[in-house]
């Protein structure tokens, strides 16, 4: 089970009221539904192995350089020698590196990498992965990495994570017409606004589906552009022709990555907290006896 942390760590934060306070009055309510999130999770799917997937870096200076308009508009402030800042709420900033150092003190791996987004820790883990494997996300952009064959799926959480939809190939064919492979391609010409991918001026969503049931991928459709005698309108033509540039660049920044070099962690599930005594200062400081006792007993079992 590979989770989407911060994808799951803002909606615990839009989902539980900023009411939920640690005794110093801090909001925790994010760190307080993310780990409800991780104990209803174990408790629905018995994983053996789960992961909590990290963005070190939730812009990638390499995905900029081909298309710089790449979540630019979530930018809070430029770091010249680091990642940019990204825009956050005021009291979800401080809630992160609690998280992180309680899921640490639990012993559930944490995997973030230098330059990658926590979905290109997913893609290297999954194309890894011998067994089945759960990405638990509210990101569309994982849709890629659903493969029937492998036994990959994407959870996608509809109302926290005791309703998830169950996304695999059939899931997708009805709801986009393309399969898990094919997704990165629909979503390149639809454009993502929340990304910032311009997309193909002139079209959305059905438009390219239709476009790669008929000329196969990317590619074939590029072909067309070229071949007098394909179906594409007049308009469809003059449109992607004129968006080669941004063609020819946006699969490398939409593909997720699969070849990222992790560190070494164990992704075994824990029984028991790694580090019992951090553990407890850290419930203690931030109030998070309950939500904690809930997740070690339900580890436990």
């Amino acid at each position: 089970m590979l989770l989407d942390t911060a994808s799951l760590y803002f909606r615990a934060y839009f989902g539980v009221p900023d009411s939920v306070r640690a005794p110093d009055g801090t909001p925790v309510n994010a760190v307080r539904g993310l780990l409800d999130f991780i104990t209803r999770l174990v408790q629905d799917h018995h994983p053996d192995d789960l992961v909590a997937c990290w963005d070190a870096d939730w812009r990638p200076q390499w995905r900029v350089d081909l298309i710089p308009s790449y979540k630019a508009h979530r930018v809070a402030a430029e770091t010249p020698e680091g990642p940019d800042e990204e825009e956050t709420p005021d009291t979800l900033a401080p809630q992160v590196p609690i998280i992180a150092a309680v899921l640490d003190a639990l012993g559930i791996a944490r995997v973030g990498v230098e330059g990658y987004e926590a979905d290109d820790v997913i893609g290297t883990l999954t194309g890894a992965a011998s067994g089945p494997v759960d990405i638990i996300t509210g990101d569309r952009d994982l849709y890629q990495l659903v493969d029937d064959a492998r036994q990959v799926r994407v959870l996608y959480p509809l109302k926290g994570v005791g309703s998830l939809q169950v996304t695999d190939e059939a899931w997708l064919r009805e709801k986009y017409g393309v399969d898990g492979s094919g997704y990165v391609d629909l979503a390149l010409l639809r454009g993502d606004p929340s990304d910032g991918l311009p997309g193909v001026p002139g079209i959305g969503e059905k438009t390219a589906a239709k476009l790669l049931d008929a000329y196969g991928d990317l590619a074939g459709i590029m072909a067309a552009v070229d071949d007098p005698r394909s179906k594409l309108t007049p308009s469809q033509r003059k449109r992607l022709d004129e968006s080669r540039a941004y063609v020819a660049v946006a699969p490398t920044v939409v593909r997720v990555a699969s070849d990222v070099a992790l560190p070494d962690f164990d992704p075994a599930l824990p029984a028991e907290p790694l580090d019992p005594e951090t553990l407890d200062a850290l419930a203690a400081r931030w109030g998070l006896q309950n939500a904690l006792h809930r997740l070690l007993v339900t580890l436990g079992k």
